[in-house]
């Protein structure tokens, strides 16, 4: 799968996984506002067995194939997860 990843302009070390280049119009209200502005700043074909540096291949691709997105964040203690962020902007 092809994969487009965008760096955040707010966020330092947060990047955005997208399947289609630019396709920002599907992803959750808010979730923009707390990314800034998408920064292009790679593509690459996504394979469940590639090696990335931060995220595990078969866990990105199952995030865009069920939620058309994947978002990676730094860890961070007593800061939510990615997944925590994003179960809030889903509930509010």
């Amino acid at each position: 799968m092809q994969c487009y990843v965008y760096r955040s302009s707010l966020r330092a070390d947060t990047y955005l996984y997208l399947p289609e280049q630019d396709a920002f119009d599907d992803l959750p209200e808010g979730l923009l506002k707390l990314f800034g502005t998408p920064e292009f700043s790679l593509e690459f074909d996504l394979t469940p067995d590639r090696k990335l540096a931060q995220e595990d291949a078969a866990k990105v691709l199952d995030n865009l194939k069920t939620q058309g997105f994947h978002l990676q964040m730094p860890p961070a203690p007593g800061q939510p997860t990615a997944e925590e962020l994003l179960a809030r902007l889903a509930n509010s």
